[in-house]
């Protein structure tokens, strides 16, 4: 892999300034590919777009990742469509009757489905946002407490498709024996600073325990006045969706299929695409024996749900792409290399945790830089006699930072998806408190080095 040095930076000052400036994250995505392609080979630029492209699509990550928020997509279409969605939120909001208590049950519903960030990030948004309308709460607002109590519950709990990924990275690279990935995991939990910081931050900025703050503080003025998202998107209740008064769905309706979801996910060692299809074929005829669907509907609802994923599914293929750049750049091996004169048994942890953030931010990849990154460092760590659960928490910590701050990372597009919220709206609104969060776990990180 050739070596560009400092200029393996530029693209992504390109894709963050363009982002910022435009709140276009395709277009910013775009050039910032573009502008890598550039500098890798000016001459072969199409023919390089044209293979990546190809390349990308042909990935199984990708492939997985478009089919699971897909169907994904269908399954909450068709719980909107029987109205099961409606009177689950009508439920939710006979309990609920304060904008505080909205904001915190969306909290504690999102610890509850930690299984996966993509179940928890559609369901839950998808599910409170018209309980939170009710009480005047920015979609901003909305989208900074899923958001936050997505990829973080997910790192701590040990049964959840982030562990099963990272203890298999941690057995494949050989920093630890065949199966002993996840016990070496699970040691790192309590180290896992950044994920424990964002999921108990979020209490605190609900119930205005922590002043609002940047882009937040305006969402929530634009909110008391009846404005809650700045942004115009494709939403999955979009107006043509037949309204659900009336029909005779009850929130079990909206439960039973998520709790299969989870269930099947499970049983198929923690795999979300066969618990979604699975899930899918229950919940079609279940739908169906109840009345509150025809077929020819169904399959509708099927398909627009799947549609409705699209936009988002675009944003993360083209991250894919801008991903698959900077590897080629060697911008993750150029950072690596950048700090390592700095590290020490001392300030290994906070190294380690800072480095792979700004990896993770830049590119938008939560997991595949890992894959280079825990050769390097876990290696150096047992080099230097620094405890490997703390490496163990300061790399998901750092992963854990990139999936929720990143512009353009899965999981930001998804709950902005889910909860009607523009992309970069939200990403900027909740990067203040992402930040905060991250200050405080690098102070942690010093002092266990200490």
């Amino acid at each position: 892999m050739d070596s560009f040095g400092a200029l393996s930076l530029a693209p992504t000052a390109v894709v963050i300034s363009i982002a910022v400036l435009t709140h276009r994250p395709i277009f910013a995505l775009l050039c910032g590919v573009v502008s890598g392609l550039l500098l890798i080979d000016p001459r072969l630029v199409i023919a390089s777009m044209a293979d990546l492209s190809l390349q990308i699509m042909m990935d199984d990550t990708i492939g997985w990742v478009i089919m699971v928020c897909g169907l994904m997509g269908s399954l909450i279409m068709l719980l909107i469509r029987t109205g099961a969605a409606a009177a689950f939120a009508s439920n939710m909001a006979t309990r609920v009757d304060t904008r505080n208590k909205s904001l915190l049950t969306t909290w504690f519903l999102g610890m509850l489905i930690f299984i996966d960030d993509y179940l928890n990030a559609i369901a839950i948004g998808s599910s409170m946002k018209k309980v939170t309308d009710q009480f005047k709460v920015s979609r901003s607002m909305l989208s900074y407490v899923v958001d936050s109590t997505a990829a973080p519950a997910c790192v701590i709990v040990p049964i959840s498709t982030w562990a099963v990924y990272f203890a298999a990275v941690l057995e494949d690279t050989g920093s630890a024996s065949a199966g002993e990935g996840m016990a070496l995991y699970i040691s790192g939990i309590p180290y896992m600073f950044y994920a424990w910081i964002a999921l108990f931050l979020v209490p605190l900025v609900a119930t205005g325990r922590l002043p609002l703050l940047g882009p937040m503080k305006g969402a929530e003025a634009m909110a008391r006045q009846g404005v809650l998202r700045l942004d115009e998107v494709v939403e999955f209740d979009t107006p043509h969706t037949t309204d659900s008064e009336g029909l005779n769905s009850s929130m079990w309706t909206f439960l039973l299929p998520l709790i299969s979801l989870i269930g099947f996910s499970w049983y198929f060692d923690i795999d979300v695409l066969k618990g979604v299809i699975v899930t899918l074929a229950l919940t079609v005829p279940f739908l169906l024996v109840q009345g509150l669907l025809r077929f020819k509907g169904a399959m509708e609802a099927i398909m627009d749900g799947f549609k409705t994923m699209v936009p988002p599914l675009a944003i993360v293929v083209v991250a894919f792409m801008f991903k698959a750049v900077n590897d080629q750049l060697g911008l993750p091996q150029y950072v690596i290399d950048g700090v390592s004169p700095f590290m020490s048994p001392l300030m290994l942890p906070l190294v380690t945790f800072i480095t792979m953030a700004l990896v993770a931010f830049a590119t938008g990849s939560s997991w595949g830089v890992f894959a280079i990154a825990i050769p390097i460092f876990m290696p150096l760590a047992a080099s230097m006699d620094v405890s490997l659960p703390i490496m163990i928490g300061a790399l998901l910590s750092a992963s854990s930072f990139g999936s929720h701050a990143c512009f353009y990372s899965d999981s930001t597009v998804l709950v902005a998806q889910s909860t009607g919220t523009g992309v970069m709206e939200h990403a900027l609104s909740q990067l203040p408190y992402a930040l905060i969060a991250a200050a405080a776990a690098g102070l942690l990180f010093v002092a266990v080095g200490l």
